[in-house]
């Protein structure tokens, strides 16, 4: 990237971010001029410096025009109260519009004169770096803002009560005002107030949280998801939509295929295969990998794009999806359709008879969907079971060149965790029509392969022309969790040695030799909380579940800004065309990588989250039944139990198993009853009673059913639940689906 070089006399970039981070005042251009003492002439070089500085990501600028460190916070800054806990008062900048960093909370040291803060205050302070956080010091109390909380009105003692429904709400807030809401709806309020005397105003009323459709909203304002475009912004996208394509390699003349979900809303991939009729790569394959061309609509720089690295990804809900980028774009234009023009990027790929990737290239192109193809749909044709015009020179040859990559797979021995994915099923009005497992056919590991293909060959083609790269990270198991799973496996007399180079085919073998025995579930589990969470970045540290060196997303850049920023680096380092990716990009890869790793997160929660709402709601009504169940989670006051074949997470808490006394035991991650040896450990089967089943929080509580549990403990004891605990309190959660 071109950078403006430092003449004599000026001070270098670090001598600069030294100042700023140092100086006790609030450093402009004139405060850095002046405490480096710098001429008429220096400090005309020193705007220049100061704006390549800002370019790189290096330092952003406060209102006044003073400056900071990228990523942190302004000497002097208006803070807003979200949160008053224990005695300690969190606050977060009013304003915070650094691209791909994190808002930041401070902690807020009080005077200790005039009113306490509550949540809502607002306060004008001076800030300084501490640690790895950051602390507010106040100067002056302000006009208050608004903080807002998601809940359900109800009533008691003949006053209205707001019960919220993140799990950091304890208590139930008294509402001063309902805004014309009643009893039972979903509302927004605003908090007010400081300990114990925090009250709730309800500013908007969002209907009754009992509604279809509505498990998916309490998702998105719980998590905060960005789910309105502005005017604005539609009307950019209106703009962008209507560019002519341009000089484009034309491949509308193959029966290029596009294999997706039933329920699919936007189409952002594409294939086709056939034998290579090149001597050299003899008994191998030539296939294409189509992906809409979505950089050459989103620009970097626009509105678009600045609202797409926002949001960082869409969002997928049983009921509805939060795109990333606009539908005119996203279910439209990019989106691609059978029978219609448009533009992709593709990557052109040479596998030979082994399954191993012997070339790529990428061009932009010009396509014509063949048709859009249910999986079950294409898996049919395959297996003869229904005709299809495409099946002879289309999907055929997809299978058979699929057949040579998966054998490379099988080689290559990738981690092979068998972790089913929930499908929710839906009426017209949105009400639940099922809730069981997705069945996963041969349609969809062929689609998973050829995109896994296509994503090795972005970063290895970008790697050779040493063009920056949004890697998909996977990093191997720390120590300390090896360690733990050695423990556990311990349990089960299935050996684990820790010194041994681990592979995911090391994994794959602990599985092997548990086989099918009755503790394979519970294997698993812990084999799946032993992995690492995948996350994106610029440095290269390899993609230990697949077992691949180099692997970055390219193949779904509707729906995922990483593979956006792929596609731009590609543009850029092949010359493509316009809409590669610009200095501004590169500059910012790792805090762009951070911040969506961070909303892939928060989307990977907001979903589970309206998943598990919907199994609430499912399930509500068998409130009383007995049903198959396994334990998820194991800890010292309870274990968490799922019901088999339909998910939810509910708990059983300890006190409900009996009256004998349980131990908790860390390395085995099961409690154990100390007279009758019963024990209940991850990954077990056992029958529950379901009692509770609520669809606003999404939480479901089981039982024992009866005649279980109720050994009986010493006569002093009867009636009574204790739990001896051995090790530390363990923190059991489900680890996202998606690595």
């Amino acid at each position: 990237m071109p950078r403006t070089k430092a003449p004599a006399g000026l001070p270098t970039r670090q001598q600069i971010l030294d100042f700023i981070a140092t100086s006790p005042t609030p450093a402009g251009k004139r405060e850095i001029a002046k405490a480096f003492g710098l001429s008429a002439q220096d400090k005309i070089a020193l705007k220049a410096l100061l704006r390549d500085m800002a370019d790189e990501g290096l330092i952003d600028s406060a209102p006044g025009r003073a400056f900071h460190k990228m990523g942190g916070v302004p000497k002097v800054t208006v803070l807003r109260i979200v949160d008053v806990e224990d005695g300690t008062v969190w606050a977060v900048p009013e304003r915070w519009e650094a691209d791909g960093v994190l808002e930041p909370r401070l902690r807020v040291r009080e005077r200790g004169k005039g009113r306490a803060l509550g949540v809502g205050d607002r306060i004008l302070a001076r800030t300084e770096e501490a640690g790895s956080g950051w602390i507010a010091h106040p100067m002056k109390q302000l006009a208050r803002g608004e903080e807002l909380m998601l809940g359900v009105l109800h009533q008691e003692g003949g006053a209205f009560w707001l019960k919220g429904l993140e799990k950091k709400e304890r208590r139930d807030l008294p509402v001063s005002d309902t805004g014309g809401a009643g009893v039972g709806d979903l509302v927004l309020a605003e908090k007010a107030g400081r300990p114990p005397r925090i009250t709730a105003r309800v500013v908007e009323r969002l209907g009754d949280p009992f509604a279809p459709r509505s498990f998916s909203l309490i998702a998105i304002h719980k998590h905060g998801i960005p789910n309105v475009f502005s005017p604005e912004l539609i009307e950019e996208a209106e703009r962008s939509a209507r560019r002519d394509l341009g000089k484009r390699e034309d491949l509308r003349h193959l029966p290029i295929v596009a294999i997706d979900p039933a329920d699919a809303r936007d189409h952002d991939d594409a294939v086709w295969a056939t034998p290579d009729d090149d001597p050299s790569n003899a008994g191998g394959w030539k296939a294409i990998v189509a992906i809409a061309d979505v950089s050459f609509y989103v620009r970097p720089g626009s509105l678009l794009d600045k609202e797409a690295r926002k949001r960082g990804n869409s969002v997928y809900f049983p009921d509805r999806v939060v795109p990333m980028l606009p539908e005119i774009l996203s279910a439209d234009v990019c989106s691609l359709k059978q029978g219609v023009d448009r533009a992709a990027l593709v990557c052109h790929l040479r596998v030979g008879a082994d399954g191993e990737l012997k070339d790529w290239r990428f061009a932009r192109g010009l396509v014509r969907i063949a048709a859009n193809i249910a999986y079950e749909d294409a898996q049919a044709a395959v297996d003869g079971a229904q005709d299809h015009p495409l099946r002879e020179t289309a999907l055929l040859p997809l299978w058979e060149c699929w057949n040579a990559l998966y054998k490379a797979r099988e080689r290559r021995a990738p981690l092979d965790l068998d972790l089913p994915e929930r499908r929710i099923v839906l009426d017209e009005k949105g009400r639940i029509l099922s809730v069981a497992p997705r069945e996963r056919l041969d349609a969809h590991k062929l689609i998973e392969e050829y995109m896994i293909a296509a994503n090795v060959a972005a970063a290895k083609a970008l790697e050779k022309k040493k063009a920056p790269v949004m890697y998909r990270i996977h990093e191997p198991p720390s120590r300390e969790k090896l360690a733990a799973l050695k423990d556990y496996l311990k349990t089960f007399e299935v050996e684990f040695a820790l010194g041994q180079v681990i592979q995911p085919r090391t994994f794959n073998h602990i599985l092997d030799r548990v086989g099918d025995a009755d503790f394979r579930p519970q294997v698993m589990e812990q084999v799946l909380r032993t992995q690492t969470q995948a996350y994106y970045g610029p440095a290269n540290h390899g993609h230990f579940g697949l077992a691949l060196g180099s692997y970055a997303h390219f193949t779904s850049p509707i729906r995922r800004y990483a593979d956006l920023v792929v596609h731009r680096s590609l543009v850029r380092a092949f010359d493509l065309g316009e809409g590669g990716l610009s200095d501004d990009d590169f500059a910012s890869m790792e805090r762009v990588g951070e911040v969506i790793s961070a909303l892939e997160r928060r989307a990977m929660e907001a979903e589970r989250d309206t998943v598990d709402r919907y199994v609430a709601a499912y399930l509500s009504e068998r409130v009383g039944d007995v049903m198959d169940a396994r334990i998820t989670g194991v800890t010292n006051f309870g274990f968490f139990a799922t019901v088999d074949g339909i998910g939810g997470d509910g708990l059983v808490p300890a006190r409900d198993l009996g009256r004998e006394y349980f131990r908790f035991d860390e390395a085995s991650r099961t409690l154990v009853g100390e007279d009758t040896g019963e024990t209940y450990s991850s990954g077990q089967t056992l029958q529950l009673r379901l009692v509770e089943a609520n669809p606003v929080s999404g939480g479901l509580r089981f039982e024992l059913p009866e005649g279980k549990g109720s050994g009986s403990g010493p006569p002093k004891d009867r009636g009574k639940r204790v739990i001896k605990h051995r090790g530390r309190p363990a923190n059991i959660r489900h680890q996202g689906r998606k690595r």
